[in-house]
């Protein structure tokens, strides 16, 4: 690399701006970004080193592995599942080993997280464009062109790009855990109580399969009706009028109703009714649990 003229002083490497106040003596140091160097070169090794010795993003420092061949880079990223950045050579014991690497991490290993930066010492216009289209990679450098700022630069934006990605990954996994529960928590539902679901309109939206199964109907001839076509006719004014009120309100109602099945037969149930609001605190749609009385 580069370190020639003024990228050789290392002082303009400050934290980050989105870095919060030194902390408080008695306050845990956070985990520093792990930073694999992958390259044949010692010399390399210790220049990125160097360079990069007084970076900081986010208020964590970097912390630097090493291999010395695309098998050793292969063996860290295996037992470290965190390294936020791969600084890749391409050519090592062989002439595509770093290309290889790239492939073997995407793909072998399925880390879509970690950012690979490629750097070479053998650059071509052509087989730059070919490797930047053909492999999974973030940024392509010739080492002779990466000086202290722009390898600064490179890697700082490599590692906002890969916190960026775990933290939507993090979100991801703690939405797909929450619809798990949720959808633990229906299927146990699902055996207790009847379960429908109304637009603005009071038309039927969804509905479960006890509801089904207790009603005698199918599904198919429920979804798109009123509510009132499971309820007895004429369903008492008094009732009717607070049930309305309540729910046009935006507030939950609750009593005593009776539903009739298919055969005619008439069954007392616990109605609890429970509005959705939109953004406007409106009601949307209509969450309803009936249970036999």
């Amino acid at each position: 690399m580069n370190l020639n003229d003024d990228d050789s002083n290392t002082d303009w490497m400050i934290d980050d701006e989105s870095n919060p106040a030194a902390p408080a003596a008695d306050t845990a140091t956070p985990a520093p970004w792990k930073v694999l160097i992958v390259d044949d070169d010692v010399d390399v090794h210790v220049v990125t080193k160097f360079s990069l010795s007084n970076a900081c993003f986010m208020g964590r420092r970097l912390c630097f592995l090493h291999a010395y061949s695309g098998d050793e880079a292969l063996t860290v990223l295996r037992n470290s599942g965190d390294v936020a950045l791969v600084l890749l050579d391409v050519i090592m014991e062989t002439s595509d080993a770093g290309l290889r690497v790239a492939r073997q991490i995407r793909e072998e290993l399925d880390n879509q997280l970690v950012r690979i930066v490629l750097r070479t010492g053998q650059p071509g216009q052509a087989l730059e464009h070919s490797i930047i289209l053909d492999y999974d990679i973030n940024d392509f450098w010739c080492k002779t062109d990466l000086t202290t700022r722009k390898l600064f630069t490179t890697v700082i934006s490599s590692l906002r790009g890969y916190a960026n990605l775990l933290a939507a990954r993090q979100r991801s996994d703690a939405l797909a855990a929450a619809l798990a529960r949720s959808r633990q928590l229906l299927a146990a539902l699902d055996q207790h109580a009847m379960l429908m679901a109304f637009n603005r309109h009071g038309k039927i939206t969804e509905l479960n399969d006890k509801l089904c199964t207790t009603l005698q109907y199918s599904r198919e001839e429920l979804l798109g009706q009123g509510g009132e076509a499971l309820l007895p006719q004429p369903w008492p004014a008094e009732q009717q009028a607070a049930a309305l009120a309540a729910l046009a309100r935006g507030e939950p109602w609750s009593d005593v109703v009776g539903m009739r099945r298919r055969d005619g037969e008439l069954l007392k149930l616990q109605l609890s009714v429970t509005p959705t609001l939109d953004a406007d605190g409106k009601p949307s749609q209509y969450i309803a649990l009936a249970t036999p009385v």
